[in-house]
């Protein structure tokens, strides 16, 4: 008979606490330092808004449809408990409380939507917005997190997927990218971090609050969350070192914008990996992903012209993309019992490789598609007047500063 355990139902609720500090604040300093100084009240805003549709979501309908007790042909759970009706305090979800785990579970859902923000930023309307976070965390967010974590077909194929490099990161990125497609450039394309100093301050709560959004999800306070935390720590410092070093060869010196982006690009790409891999393989994730994200943000972007405004398709999607390929190569059985390539299982990567594919399509089409309804019905690009002057004081009638 399976007990409730104080000790990990203790550092569940720190880690519980934890990743909603990467949302709020981690994300909207991060992501508010990053933007036009006119703008930065509205990116936060974007971020608090989305958490918090986000939340009610899951607690009113998007936790029984992604973690039911039945799935219905691996696609969807069978509803039951809607606003948690039915669940009980001393019910329990493994050796930690149900309601527990419904809260950990609520702060994933609201991370990930406050992470598509960065696309849009200065362009997109607040009602659009709105709507668009409310269709898409029901369509997208909570099948994916079914297929992938409650059972659904992705799960009963065997993917690997620790603490969400798909569910999470190559979830948002595709959906950035979609959105950023259907809005279309930036009237002045150029965009200068207006306050470094927010964007590192939320990078450092990105870093911290990470701890718990991977060593959470061991779902218990032993050696596996132990090794999750320090592997993801080790990725973050190889990727930020490496990042370091190609802006060092590149332009010369080394930039604090550059060290943050390699640190949260390690963090994204060590993600899914890091209950199933060892200390070695998390300095070569977090190398590789420092190249690949470099890339997207610095190659791709300009290469194919979307305007992704604080590059969250090239640090979550495509290091996500990276980090979930990296699972399927290095997942050591000595860690968490499932093999990778390295160690005798080639069929693991193939997996992988289908997971991110379904995810990345499905993401995208159905993000593309409630996008374009949006523009077609109430329009979601803020007219050129509004965008030019500001969206902190046409949107908002407000001001970050007052100096």
């Amino acid at each position: 008979m399976v007990m409730l355990s104080t000790g990990d139902t203790a550092w569940i609720l720190i880690a519980t606490i934890l990743v909603l500090l990467m949302s709020i604040p981690g994300v909207a300093f991060f992501y508010g330092g990053l933007t036009k100084r006119k703008n930065v009240l509205n990116t936060m805003f974007l971020t608090f808004i989305a958490f918090s549709i986000a939340s009610i979501i899951w607690v009113a309908y998007g936790y029984p449809f992604a973690f039911g007790d039945v799935s219905i042909s691996g696609l969807i759970a069978h509803p039951a408990h809607f606003f948690m009706t039915g669940i009980g305090i001393n019910d329990l979800t493994g050796s930690i409380p149900t309601i527990l785990f419904i809260a950990f579970q609520l702060t994933f859902a609201g991370l990930t939507a406050a992470l598509v923000s960065g696309a849009i930023v200065g362009r997109m309307k607040t009602s659009a917005w709105m709507i668009f976070i409310i269709a898409w965390v029901t369509l997208v967010y909570v099948p994916i997190a079914h297929w992938v974590w409650g059972g659904g077909w992705l799960m009963q194929m065997g993917s690997l997927d620790f603490a969400g490099g798909t569910v999470v990161h190559i979830n948002s990125g595709v959906t950035a990218l979609a959105l950023a497609l259907v809005l279309g450039k930036r009237k002045i394309p150029s965009l200068l971090p207006h306050n470094l100093g927010y964007s590192v301050l939320g990078a450092g709560l990105l870093w911290f609050g990470w701890m718990g959004f991977n060593g959470g999800s061991a779902l218990a306070a032993n050696g596996l969350a132990a090794s999750a935390i320090l592997v993801s720590n080790v990725a973050a410092a190889t990727a930020l070192i490496t990042w370091v070093l190609i802006d060092t060869v590149k332009i010369g010196k080394p930039t604090m914008l550059g060290a943050i982006t390699g640190g949260v690009a390690g963090l994204v790409a060590i993600t899914p990996a890091a209950g199933f891999v060892d200390v070695p393989a998390a300095i070569i994730i977090g190398f590789v992903t420092a190249f690949v994200s470099y890339y997207a943000i610095y190659y791709l972007k300009s290469k194919f012209g979307y305007d992704d405004a604080l590059d969250v398709f090239g640090v979550h999607g495509l290091s996500g993309v990276w980090g979930a390929i990296a699972t399927g190569i290095f997942a050591s059985p000595a860690i968490n019992g499932a093999a990778g390539l390295l160690f005798g299982n080639p069929n693991q990567l193939t997996i992988q490789i289908i997971s991110i594919i379904v995810t990345a399509v499905y993401a995208f089409v159905v993000s593309i598609i409630l996008a374009k309804i949006l523009d077609k019905t109430i329009g979601i690009r803020v007219n050129e007047k509004e965008e030019i002057e500001g969206l902190d004081a046409n949107l908002h009638n407000e001001s970050g500063y007052r100096l």
